[in-house]
C-alpha cells in the first residue's frame, strides 16, 4: 500500500477545525486532526507546504518511521505548529492501519486496559451560587467528576467562565482578550467555592479546578494547601509550566494532586515534571502532542514514575482528535 495524495480542510461552523485526509492506492483513507485554534492556518500551511510532499509514495503502515522522518528530517523541530501537523499525519496513518487490518486502533496499541474512559464536565457560573447550580446539572446527567469554575467578585470577567450558555472554550475567536486580574481576590474566593460545593454535594463527587496558569509557585502552593480540606481530584495548570522546576516549590507545600500539560507538545516539556514526580496527571493531547506514536511513549515514561494521564478534551479539539484520544486512553493503564 502506498500514499497517493493528501488534502487539508479548514472548516467548521463557528470553529476552525483543520482536518487532514490521506489517500492510498488501495482506496483506504485516513483522517487526522490538525486543529490549533488561533494558529490553525499556520498548521494548514505547514501540512500543505512541508509535510504532504514528504508523504507521497510512502508506506502508510510505517507509522514509526514516518513520524521520525517528519520530526528529525527538518532542522527546526518541536513547537505547537510542527507537532500538531505531525500529529495529524500520525492520526491519519493509524486510522488507515486500523481500517486495513479491520480492527480498532486500540487493539494495535495493546488492546483495552479498561472498560471505559473517565470524563468530567465543565460547571461554571458568574458566582458561587450559579456554579453550584451548574454542578447539580452535571451530577443529574450522571457525571462522576465535575470541574468547578466561578466568576471572581470585583472582577468584570474571568477566563474560563463563559459569558453565555456555550460550553467553555479554551481558545477564543478573534484577537486575544484582555482582562483585569487580582490574584488576592482569586486566592480568597476559590476555597469558598469548593466549601459551598462540598456542603451541597458531600464528599463522593470528584471535583476539579483549573487555575489557567495564573499563579506563581508560592501562590499556587498557598492555593493547593487551602483546598486540601475539599480533596480535589486535581488542581490544573497552577503555574505556567515553561519552567518545570517551579513545581518543586508547589510540591513541597501541598498534597492536592497537580495536573498540567494541555499546552505541551513534546516529551521535553514533561521530563522534569515526570521524572521528579512533581505532578500527578499529565494533560497532553493526541493532537498537540505529536500524535499517538509520540504520546504512547510519553505515557510509558509517566507510568514508570507513577504519573497518570488525563488527556485534555476541550471543545476546540475536533471529533477526529476525540476519537483518536479515546483509542489512546482506553489502551493505556495509567
Amino acid at each position: 500500500m502506498k500514499i497517493t495524495d493528501a488534502k487539508v480542510f479548514v472548516c467548521s461552523p463557528g470553529r476552525n477545525f483543520v482536518t487532514l485526509k490521506i489517500f492510498t492506492d488501495e482506496g483506504i483513507y485516513g483522517l487526522g486532526d490538525a486543529t490549533l485554534n488561533g494558529r490553525e492556518l499556520a498548521v494548514a500551511s505547514y501540512l500543505s507546504d512541508h509535510l504532504i510532499p514528504c508523504l507521497i509514495g510512502r508506506d502508510p503502515g510505517q507509522t514509526e518511521d514516518v513520524w521520525q522522518y517528519l520530526y528529525r528530517g527538518a532542522y527546526w523541530r518541536r513547537g505547537p505548529v510542527t507537532m500538531t501537523a505531525i500529529a495529524a499525519v500520525d492520526m491519519a496513518l493509524w486510522d488507515i492501519k486500523g481500517k486495513a487490518l479491520n480492527t480498532p486502533v486500540y487493539n494495535l496499541l495493546g488492546g483495552k486496559s479498561r472498560t471505559g474512559v473517565f470524563v468530567y464536565g465543565h460547571a461554571n457560573g458568574r458566582d458561587v451560587e450559579e456554579t453550584v447550580d451548574e454542578v447539580a446539572k452535571y451530577k443529574e446527567q450522571g457525571y462522576l467528576a465535575i470541574r468547578a469554575q466561578s466568576g471572581i467578585p470585583g472582577l468584570a470577567s474571568t477566563y474560563g467562565v463563559a459569558t453565555d450558555k456555550m460550553f467553555y472554550e479554551p481558545a477564543e475567536k478573534g484577537l486575544p482578550p484582555e482582562n483585569f486580574w487580582s490574584t488576592e481576590k482569586y486566592l480568597l474566593h476559590v476555597p469558598k467555592l469548593f466549601e459551598a460545593v462540598r456542603l451541597k454535594f458531600g464528599d463522593d463527587l470528584h471535583l476539579l479546578h483549573d487555575v489557567h496558569h495564573r499563579l506563581t509557585p508560592i501562590e499556587a502552593a498557598r492555593l493547593g494547601k487551602s483546598l486540601e480540606p475539599y480533596h480535589l481530584f486535581w488542581l490544573e495548570d497552577a503555574v505556567a509550566a515553561e519552567l518545570q522546576e517551579g513545581f518543586r516549590l508547589i510540591r513541597k507545600h501541598t498534597t492536592t494532586p497537580l495536573a498540567v500539560g494541555e499546552v505541551f507538545n513534546s516529551v521535553w516539556d514533561t521530563h522534569i515534571l515526570v521524572s521528579e514526580q512533581l505532578i500527578d496527571y499529565l494533560r497532553m493531547t493526541v493532537v498537540h502532542g505529536g500524535g499517538l506514536t509520540h504520546l504512547k511513549k510519553i505515557a510509558a515514561l509517566a507510568e514508570i514514575y507513577h504519573v497518570r494521564t488525563g488527556s485534555h478534551g476541550a471543545t476546540d479539539l475536533s471529533p477526529v482528535a476525540m476519537a483518536a484520544a479515546l483509542h489512546f486512553d482506553i489502551s493505556i493503564n495509567n
